[in-house]
């Protein structure tokens, strides 16, 4: 991968955390903390449990290893949870916006919070965040549509699409 399709990739990923955000914004606070029994129990778990995961693997990227997920109880509201989020996003964007093809390259070390002590390429960790925002964003889709809300298209294809409009 190259340093700018890294850029295009994390782009994305912040455009469909932001899709996912405002959707959650239509729940009651009932709602939006209510246990539906998914990997994670709540809307406000599984998106919680995106932003964690992004802080998590920034803080690894950057060479450090924390010991545990933040606690996503801190957040009653999509509207606080996305205020929180839209300051670590940007730390993240500036980090991607930063790197250089050998950055992508170089093999980090990361201690994980059961598995252990991996290596891999730089890269390979950057699509994992972004793969598995991808994956915990279907999640609230379900949970959202469970609710009776109205859930919002984040894919990849829908984004490019969008850009191309806006750049046209």
């Amino acid at each position: 991968m190259t340093p700018e399709e890294m850029r295009v990739l994390y782009e994305y990923n912040a455009w469909a955390n932001r899709r996912a955000l405002e959707a959650a914004t239509a729940l009651s606070t009932e709602q939006f903390t209510r246990a539906l029994g998914s990997s994670f129990s709540s809307v406000r778990d599984t998106l919680a449990h995106i932003c964690a995961g992004e802080w998590v693997w920034l803080e690894r990227f950057q060479g450090r290893s924390p010991a545990a997920f933040p606690d996503a109880q801190q957040f009653t509201t999509a509207a606080g949870l996305r205020e929180h989020w839209h300051a670590q996003d940007a730390g993240l964007l500036a980090f991607v916006n930063g790197l250089t093809q050998d950055d992508l390259n170089r093999v980090m070390e990361y201690k994980t919070f059961k598995f252990g002590v991996y290596r891999n390429p730089l890269w390979q960790s950057m699509q994992h965040v972004v793969n598995h925002g991808t994956y915990h964003r279907g999640q609230v889709t379900t949970l959202l549509r469970q609710l009776g809300a109205q859930p919002t298209l984040t894919d990849l294809m829908h984004y490019y699409r969008e850009r191309s409009a806006a750049a046209a």
